[in-house]
């Protein structure tokens, strides 16, 4: 089979989950299509909400869809790192005892984490190799998790009491970052009246694990122009305060521009995206659809932007259409 007939095929695979997924998420199809990017990227994804936006739903009824592995971690003060990696049991066999390790929830192909910054940092930190590398490393062994894996943390924007924000480091392990906002009338109407009956709908298997193991590998071979790769690192750079940056708002405002991963990402995320839409190149939009999720939790503004009521957004619209003009 050739690659433009597979890349069909991964076309009619998203639009098949995105049709289960409506039986059950009214709306949030931006959202749904962050995570089926972040997922088919081999990526991570933080979604900042407030209680009771389906944030779980749909995490959940995507890895019922895609027959994959679901596990979620409710983060709190008092979580431990073993809560999420395992931790080695002592057991006794024909008489001697020995040391087994029994895994943890991150053990996993989608995991949950759950309000991800109502922990300390050492805590967090347990995630780091898992995000990075697909491993876990316990006792002196290092374990490997079976991919597919996908990070999907949440964040509550409201109550900042008793919350860790999350290092820098770790921030930049995610491929995107979204807001999700809240539903329209007419949606929010459809929740509640499709919530409060007796209908459950039944989701079905769209896909296999090795199939979307292919489909990762084989979205990563769609082709982008030089220019295209230009027009990324071009708005990458321009967050990055110094004297030769012509924005005046970053170089006023920004206290940490976005690192060379944000690069990688946007290229990769508008490779994704192309992909799941049938396209067999990618294409100016798709990269502009990747820039706020993946710039927006990289650029770090100071003290001065918050006195003054600048917002990373504003910022990254300057960004954009300066580039524009530039290319």
């Amino acid at each position: 089979m050739s690659d433009i007939a597979d890349i069909e095929r991964v076309r009619e695979i998203s639009n098949s989950i995105r049709q289960e997924l409506k039986k059950i998420i009214v709306g949030q199809d931006d959202i749904i299509t962050k995570v089926l990017i972040t997922l088919f990227a081999d990526g991570h994804l933080l979604l900042i909400g407030v209680p009771g936006l389906a944030k779980t739903l749909i995490v959940n009824s995507l890895a019922k869809a895609m027959n994959l592995d679901f596990a979620r971690i409710q983060f709190t003060p008092d979580l431990m790192p073993a809560d999420i990696t395992g931790t080695d049991i002592i057991e006794e066999n024909n008489g001697k005892r020995m040391f087994k390790f029994m895994k943890g929830p991150v053990f996993t192909n989608l995991l949950l984490a759950d309000e991800i910054n109502r922990t300390p940092p050492k805590t967090q930190a347990a995630l780091l190799e898992a995000m990075q590398e697909k491993t876990v490393t316990a006792g002196g062994k290092t374990y490997p998790i079976t991919p597919p894996f996908t990070v999907i943390a949440t964040q509550n924007p409201i109550e900042q009491e008793g919350t860790y924000p999350l290092p820098e480091a770790e921030l930049d392990r995610f491929m995107f970052s979204s807001i999700i906002n809240y539903p329209n009338m007419k949606e929010e109407i459809e929740i509640v009246k499709s919530t409060t009956s007796n209908y459950v709908p039944n989701l079905n298997k769209i896909t296999t694990r090795e199939e979307i193991l292919f489909a990762q590998k084989l979205l990563r071979k769609i082709p982008v122009s030089d220019s295209l790769v230009n027009f990324a690192v071009k708005i990458v750079k321009l967050t990055r305060p110094h004297k030769e940056n012509p924005i005046e708002e970053v170089n006023t405002y920004v206290e940490w521009g976005a690192g060379p991963r944000a690069s990688q990402y946007l290229i990769l995320g508008a490779k994704i995206k192309a992909g799941l839409e049938g396209k067999t190149a990618c294409e100016r939009e798709d990269i502009l659809f990747a820039v706020h999720p993946v710039l927006t939790h990289r650029i770090v503004l100071n003290y001065l932007s918050e006195a003054e009521g600048i917002k990373k957004e504003t910022i990254i619209e300057k960004i954009i259409k300066t580039v524009k003009k530039e290319v």
